[in-house]
């Protein structure tokens, strides 16, 4: 049975049947059994499960990342949070030396069953230190998984998949999408990891997005279609493994490519898709493929430098009347908020 439930509800859903169906599973993280709840999506477990699988850590990350990757070792399946990307860093020694190793390690034979939650995504004034958006870093590593769901759906079902997962999966959430909202089932399921998905069928051109940019992706493609432009919009989803066969057969059908990251542009994950489809179906391309993504510069914290530094449904809807050699398209209007606080115009469902 489905019914609509915000994306921070649905995550919060996930720990829920997660823990209630194995008793392995815990919860570690700065705030976690805090009133607030990260965002919302820890709120009731504590009481619920109470405070030895529902733990706070002090701010010691490397530390207490590597208090769960022990557990992991020894067969619990921690879900480590950190409420901000960059506090990770903090950890990477535990996350990259370590926990990416060990299957490898011990010829498949050594499992580190654990979920690092990364919170990133820009607003409300936090700057270069509270709002990067780092996955190309994890996506490098081999021995990460590494997810960005953008739908409740894919929030829960991405939460169940990475849990079960016999080694460490990075589970990146932007914040813009915590209050978005979309049909999430009542029932456990689970969206596997690697699979993208097309979530609006087109035949002029490809929008490859991860995160909060499907949301740009969207508005642009709504844009594109009083133009008489039928864009595709796939959600890569998983950044790896990478599901090449999806997004490779929507850029050989259109034969143009635009990729939307939350990251920055340079040694970012667009540019591996971009290289992807150029290693593999060049010969299918119409025009150059384009990276659209953060400008090379520090996450800024005011709204005027923000509205130079992220890219927008604006730059989509541009990026691919050039594509096509059209002009005089309908561009989307001006957000209704500054460009640090989400628009509370585009909520979902997505």
């Amino acid at each position: 049975m489905s019914r609509t439930l915000k994306y921070v509800e649905a995550i919060r859903e996930a720990l829920d049947v997660s823990m209630a169906k194995d008793p392995t599973v815990y919860l570690m993280g700065l705030g976690v059994p805090d009133p607030k709840g990260i965002f919302g999506s820890t709120l009731g477990l504590a009481d619920k499960y109470g405070p030895e699988r529902v733990m706070d850590m002090p701010t010691a990350e490397n530390g207490m990342t590597g208090i769960a990757v022990g557990s992991a070792l020894v067969g619990m399946r921690p879900v480590m949070c950190h409420q901000r990307v960059d506090f990770a860093l903090l950890a990477m020694e535990q996350i990259v030396n370590q926990a990416a190793k060990w299957h490898y390690m011990f010829a498949g034979k050594g499992r580190c069953p654990m979920v690092i939650r990364l919170i990133i995504g820009r607003g409300w004034g936090q700057g270069p230190q509270h709002s990067q958006s780092l996955q190309a870093w994890f996506a490098h590593v081999p021995g990460l998984k590494v997810v960005m769901p953008a739908t409740p759906y894919d929030a829960k079902g991405l939460m169940v998949s990475a849990i079960e997962d016999d080694n460490p999966v990075i589970y990146l959430e932007h914040r813009w999408l915590h209050n978005t909202f979309g049909p999430v089932p009542e029932d456990i399921y689970r969206v596997p990891l690697g699979k993208a998905r097309v979530v609006r069928p087109g035949k002029d051109i490809t929008f490859a997005v991860v995160s909060h940019m499907l949301v740009e992706a969207l508005q642009a493609a709504d844009c594109l279609a009083q133009a008489g432009i039928d864009a595709e919009v796939v959600d890569i989803r998983s950044l790896r493994p990478i599901d090449e066969d999806t997004i490779l057969g929507s850029v050989r059908k259109t034969g143009h490519l635009i990729v939307g990251d939350t990251g920055w542009k340079t040694g970012g994950f667009a540019g591996e898709i971009v290289a992807l489809a150029a290693e593999q179906c060049f010969d299918r391309l119409k025009s150059p493929p384009q990276r659209l993504a953060l400008a090379d510069v520090p996450t800024p914290s005011t709204p005027a430098l923000a509205k130079l530094c992220y890219p927008r449904a604006i730059d989509m809807v541009l990026a691919a009347g050039a594509a096509l050699g059209k002009k005089d398209l309908v561009l989307p209007p001006e957000p209704s908020t500054p460009l640090d606080v989400p628009d509370s115009r585009f909520t979902g469902p997505f």
